[in-house]
C-alpha cells in the first residue's frame, strides 16, 4: 500500500487502477493506493446476514419514510445527517419506556424516543392473565402519558414510535394508591 501526500500526479485520484489496484482519497487530503480485497470466497455468518437483511429493510423503511414524514426532514436540519439518515437511526432505535407510576387508579408512564413516540397503550390483567381493561394513553405536558384505570393488576404497557417499533414492559404495583417501575440507566 503507498500513501502519497501533495503529489501533483495522483492529488484527488480515487477509484479503480486497472483490474487490481485502487485509488481512496482520505479525509485529511492523504491518497492511498492498494490492491482491491478479494472477497470472491466469502462466508458471512448468519448474524452477518440477519444484519444485513436488517439493513436492507431499514434502508427501505428510511427511503419512503425521509420524503413522507416531513418530522425527518425537521430533525435533520441544521445537522451532518439528512432526513434518510435520521429516519434509518429512527428505524434501529426503538422507544425507551423510562417510568411508570400508579396513583391512585390513574397509570402514568414517561416514554422517550429519538424522533416521536406515537402511540403508548395499557393493558391490566390479572394474575392469571386474563385482561381486565385496556386503553390508550394520553399524551400530556412534560411528555407523560396519563391512563384513568377502573381496575387494579399488573400492567402491561406498550409504546410505539413513527417508524413502528413497539417496546413492552410490565409491572405489578406494590401499594394501591402510589407504587413506580423506573427503568435503571447506567452513567
Amino acid at each position: 500500500m503507498a500513501k502519497v501526500k501533495q503529489n501533483m500526479i495522483v492529488s484527488g485520484l480515487s477509484g479503480s487502477l486497472g483490474k487490481d489496484h485502487y485509488a481512496r482519497l482520505m479525509r485529511d487530503g492523504r491518497t492511498i493506493i492498494s490492491t482491491k480485497p478479494d472477497f470472491s470466497n466469502r462466508q458471512f455468518s448468519d448474524a452477518q446476514l440477519d444484519q444485513q437483511s436488517r439493513m436492507k429493510q431499514a434502508a427501505a423503511y428510511a427511503k419512503v419514510a425521509s420524503k413522507e414524514n416531513p418530522v425527518y426532514a425537521e430533525l435533520a436540519k441544521g445537522k451532518a445527517k439528512n432526513a434518510y439518515n435520521v429516519a434509518l437511526g429512527d428505524w434501529f432505535n426503538p422507544p425507551s419506556i423510562r417510568r411508570i407510576e400508579w396513583r391512585d387508579g390513574q397509570v402514568c408512564v414517561l416514554v422517550r424516543d429519538d424522533v416521536m413516540v406515537t402511540s403508548v397503550t395499557v393493558a391490566i390483567v390479572n394474575e392469571e392473565g386474563l385482561r381486565l381493561e385496556q386503553g390508550q394513553l394520553q399524551l400530556q405536558l412534560g411528555g407523560w402519558w396519563i391512563y384513568d384505570s377502573t381496575t387494579t393488576g399488573r400492567i402491561v404497557v406498550e409504546a410505539w414510535d413513527l417508524a413502528g417499533n413497539v417496546t413492552r414492559q410490565e409491572f405489578t404495583p406494590q401499594d394501591r394508591s402510589y407504587s413506580v417501575w423506573e427503568k435503571i440507566t447506567s452513567r
